[in-house]
């Protein structure tokens, strides 16, 4: 007899579409199986032959978390090369080596959590190195850039599937998984929603991750806007995966519902499909779901939504089809050229701040190299293992040579005596000293622990010196001789052990606490004292009772850091100060910045400087934007923490191999004066970011200079078919071939209601030789000139004179021209019809907007302890009305008046005991008939859904 081949199911036969195979595939899956699709770590189904399959694999910058990767410059850098098609190129080298380091290691997952989109509203903002810009256009170009080249461009199957970080207006890590953002509708539409839906549209994003926060008053994990916008923009299923911890924090934290069961259904009816809770452990997300299930809260066909997204990416990332898929056999792992594109992407990355002319060094040129970065390469959170590194004192030995090169780090070099009269002790190690953090790879580095296997400090006679930097803030780590920062481990003792600082929580930081004529050392990761017991140095017990006494230290100067700095300046031609922030330290998830200010340790080392030598360079190199008077330097630069190849970079770029043509990606601010809260998300209303900002700034947003020079002429603009046509030629006028970053703007000159100062529209990185001159050409769709109009709901040109500017920053415009575009004329609000939603203000002081129901809809309230005052303009109460309503729960009083007169209503409002959610509606005898401004006067916790007016 003649064996048959057993049945393809078509689930598995490529021949088929998707959709038909997703939907073989779930009519064979049980409930319980489908349940167990919804956590992370999804299991495998083994009756049916598939793998079990994880979402989420760390890739900003590089492939994070799992040991050795290619290191890319953070993302801050990558924004602020304005490159798209370097960071194209960039997303697919990093998903070439997701897919050869999964070759060897399974946990190695396909579905990328990255970019980041989040914008870079404020600069004191913990996590600013994970954006790219504080602008939605250059944000959501970046972005499309790196999902392009993380998807692959094969029509059907994906290298990667990446997720967008993290919907929605996410800008602070203070009280983050409890504060509401207040995002007003124009706020929402112009800018936060902006750089999502632009990158989505693209069509290169698989789905996005909800933030922790709230967005008016409601968890960002049910939010409505995954509905009612998200999944509008592409016809592809996404899919939403929750933030580590989030589901749960719906309950523990937040408080938004009493059970667990009610936060499930809620957070996937409205659109999340793989909850991230609980690690690997998928058991109490699955009790929940099912729990769910018995309660009626949630139906079999809900379920079946969320798995069929997760199916989808499952399909597109080539799993079922393993012969079929064109990525299956790459294997490109730190190769030549991955090498060359981390040191090309750290070149562009850099911006040349100012410049007297000091800049190009000469060939032979006498350096002093100082500063606490100097001899660093720093890693971030999100960054993989560094395979090769190169810090600028490195690159500068090899470009200049090092007998050309004096270098200082400038730390305070210190001993740290016990009441004793004994001073703490490294012992030397012996075995195991090469190891590095996170070097084996870890699903969650926050569960590394520290090294044990190291002796703890002690203390002798002589003691050992110790480097101590300053991080501000009272913030300060202390190095060994050997190069290894003290931290501590789980069993409380001091040892010299870790390569960085780092970690979830960071155990190598101390804080230096005056108590008397000395001082008690605090470790700042227990929170304890440091104590000095028989078998070695250690934190205090949390039980005073069994653990010794804090020991009190006198601190012992051998050396300030600005004294080694003087010391080699003074004799050099020029002196580059390298100064910045270590990315675990002060400014880093879960911790925002105090303050702008330069650390003072790192003012000390420049003022040094400075004073020794005026050909003094200033290279900063930081996740965020520092305010730091840089008027008396010869020169000054920023970069991001540029990777592997940071070093050799700027060595480069300071040689004058390659024209700096990086451009700033935020806005840098005199001072922190210039700053709202950061709790402040009305961009608008407050004036925030070049887009608004009427002050002026230290540096302007696209600001960076050349060490060549160009010229911009011959603007062109033609309107047709719903686009505005403009093209421009830029010519090098200087003597080296340089890049060029021509900048787009636009502004409405005389708008009805306020709009950005200047709003960037488009945007090229172009290379031209001396003499050489380009024309480029920028297609600018009309919808670019819109605005939300609350008063209709919706998008509208408004029609009247525009101006286009084209230049090298948003405040150095070489070119200009009006345009006058048809549009809609505004209207007055149709008060009568339609009433006033409470949210769809003008103008708002001392408002939060507010949650109108859990599944949808904003009311307002007075902000806790004081007055609301609202404005609506043009309101059209045509031939006359006699009577107004207000919306409302909760306690608390109500004023209205026209033009801001005097009060012609007013209603006090008692609390029903119902909840926030109980709204009544209480009416009051009104005249009005014209058009006019409504104001609008809120005092305590009551909350305002709408105004209705009739007679």
């Amino acid at each position: 007899m003649t064996a048959h081949p057993p049945h393809t199911p078509p689930f598995r036969d490529p021949h088929l579409p998707f959709a038909k195979r997703i939907d073989d595939l779930l009519s064979r899956l049980t409930l319980d199986e489908k349940i167990g699709f919804l956590h992370q770590f999804a299991p495998a189904v083994e009756r049916l032959g598939i793998a079990a399959f994880r979402t989420g694999q760390e890739a900003l910058h590089g492939v994070a978390w799992m040991g050795p990767a290619t290191v890319f410059p953070q993302a801050v850098g990558l924004g602020a090369t304005w490159n798209t098609e370097l960071v194209r190129r960039i997303g697919e080298a990093v998903s070439k080596e997701v897919r050869a380091m999964r070759a060897r290691d399974d946990r190695v997952g396909l579905n990328i959590w990255a970019p980041t989109v989040n914008l870079l509203r404020h600069p004191l903002w913990g996590r600013n190195e994970e954006g790219y810009s504080e602008d939605p256009k250059l944000t959501s170009a970046i972005a499309t850039a790196y999902t392009q080249g993380l998807r692959g461009d094969h029509p059907t199957y994906w290298r990667t599937a990446p997720v967008l970080k993290h919907w929605l207006a996410h800008n602070n890590e203070t009280d983050r998984a409890t504060s509401s953002s207040s995002v007003r509708p124009r706020v929402l539409h112009e800018y936060d929603l902006r750089a999502f839906r632009e990158a989505v549209e693209a069509g290169a994003v698989a789905g996005v991750m909800p933030a922790y926060n709230l967005v008016n008053g409601r968890p960002n994990h049910v939010s409505p806007y995954l509905r009612e916008q998200l999944r509008t923009w592409t016809e592809e299923e996404l899919l939403v995966c929750s933030d580590a911890g989030a589901p749960s924090n719906l309950v523990d934290h937040e408080h938004y519902f009493d059970t667990h069961e009610e936060a499930t259904a809620a957070s996937l009816r409205a659109g999340v499909d793989s909850f991230t809770d609980h690690g690997t452990d998928g058991s109490q997300i699955t009790a929940r779901i099912q729990g769910a299930l018995d309660q009626g809260l949630l139906t079999e066909a809900e379920i079946d939504t969320a798995v069929r997204r997760q199916l989808s990416v499952r399909f597109r990332l080539g799993e079922f089809d393993p012969q079929q898929d064109p990525h299956a056999d790459v294997r490109d792992f730190d190769t030549p050229a991955h090498r060359a594109l981390a040191q090309e992407a750290a070149e562009q990355a850099i911006v040349l701040l100012r410049n007297d002319g000091v800049l190009p060094l000469a060939a032979d040129t006498r350096l002093a190299v100082v500063g606490l970065l100097a001899d660093e390469c720093k890693r971030d959170w999100y960054s993989g293992t560094l395979i090769h590194r190169s810090t600028p004192l490195e690159g500068l030995y090899e470009r200049f040579g090092a007998e050309r090169v004096e270098f200082a780090e400038g730390v305070d070099r210190v001993r740290l005596k016990t009441s004793a009269g004994t001073f703490l002790h490294v012992l030397a190690s012996e075995d195991g000293e090469d190891e590095v953090r996170g070097a084996e790879g870890a699903l969650d580095p926050a569960l590394l622990a520290g090294r044990t296997d190291l002796p703890a400090l002690t203390t002798d006679a002589i003691g050992t010196e110790f480097a101590l930097i300053d991080w501000d803030e009272g913030v300060l780590t202390l190095r060994a001789p050997d190069g290894r920062y003290l931290s501590v481990a789980e069993d409380g003792y001091l040892r010299a052990s870790a390569d960085q600082p780092g970690g979830w929580v960071v155990q190598e930081t101390f804080r230096l606490e005056q108590h008397g004529s000395g001082h008690l050392l605090r470790h700042i990761g227990t929170g304890r004292h440091v104590t000095v017991a028989a078998d070695g140095v250690k934190v205090a017990d949390e039980n005073p009772e069994h653990g010794g006494k804090p020991e009190i230290f006198e601190l012992i100067i051998a050396e300030r850091g600005e004294d080694a700095v003087t010391r080699v300046t003074s004799e050099a031609d020029v002196v580059l100060v390298v100064a910045g922030n270590d990315p675990h330290i002060n400014g880093r998830e879960t911790e925002d910045r105090a303050s702008l200010r330069l650390p003072a340790h790192q003012e000390r080392l420049l003022r040094a400087a400075r004073a020794a030598n005026p050909r003094t360079v200033l290279a900063l190199v930081s996740a965020y934007p520092y305010a730091v008077d840089t008027s008396g330097l010869a020169a000054a630069l920023w970069t991001a923490h540029g990777g592997q190849a940071a070093g050799t970079a700027l060595a480069r770029v300071l040689a004058g191999d390659v024209s700096p043509a990086g451009r700033l990606p935020q806005t840098w601010y005199e001072s922190d004066a210039d700053l709202p809260g950061l709790l402040d998300y009305d961009v608008i209303g407050s004036r925030q970011t070049y887009l608004y900002f009427e002050g002026t700034p230290l540096f302007p947003f696209g600001h960076g200079l050349s060490y060549a020079s160009f010229s911009y002429g011959d603007l062109e603009v033609r309107i047709d078919d719903g686009t505005v046509h403009v093209s421009f030629t830029i010519t090098n006028t200087g003597d080296v071939t340089a890049d060029e970053v021509a900048q787009l703007y636009t502004r409405a000159i005389d708008p009805a209601l306020p709009r950005p100062r200047r709003e960037l529209v488009a945007h090229r990185r172009v290379t031209l030789a001396p003499g050489a001159t380009e024309e480029l050409s920028f297609d600018v769709p009309l919808h670019c000139f819109e605005f939300w109009d609350v008063a209709q709901g919706r998008w509208r040109l408004e029609p009247g004179p525009y101006e286009l500017l084209a230049g090298a920053s948003s405040e150095d415009i070489r070119l200009r021209t009006t345009v006058v575009l048809d549009g809609e004329p505004g209207a007055p609000r149709p008060v009568l019809q339609r009433g006033l939603e409470g949210a769809d203000f003008d103008e708002q002081s001392g408002v939060e907007i507010v949650d109108r129901a859990k599944t949808a809809g904003d009311a307002v309230t007075a902000a806790e302890g004081r007055t609301g005052e609202l404005v609506y303009r043009d309101c059209d109460f045509g031939t006359g009305v006699s009577e107004v309503t207000t919306t409302v729960s909760g306690a608390g009083s109500v004023e209205l008046s026209l033009a801001g007169g005097a009060v012609l209503a007013a209603w006090e409002v008692e609390e029903s005991g119902s909840g926030p959610y109980d709204y009544t509606t209480v009416g009051a005898g009104f005249t009005a008939e014209g058009v006019h401004d409504v104001h609008l006067r809120l005092r305590g916790p009551l909350r305002l859904a709408r105004v209705g007016f009739s007679g």
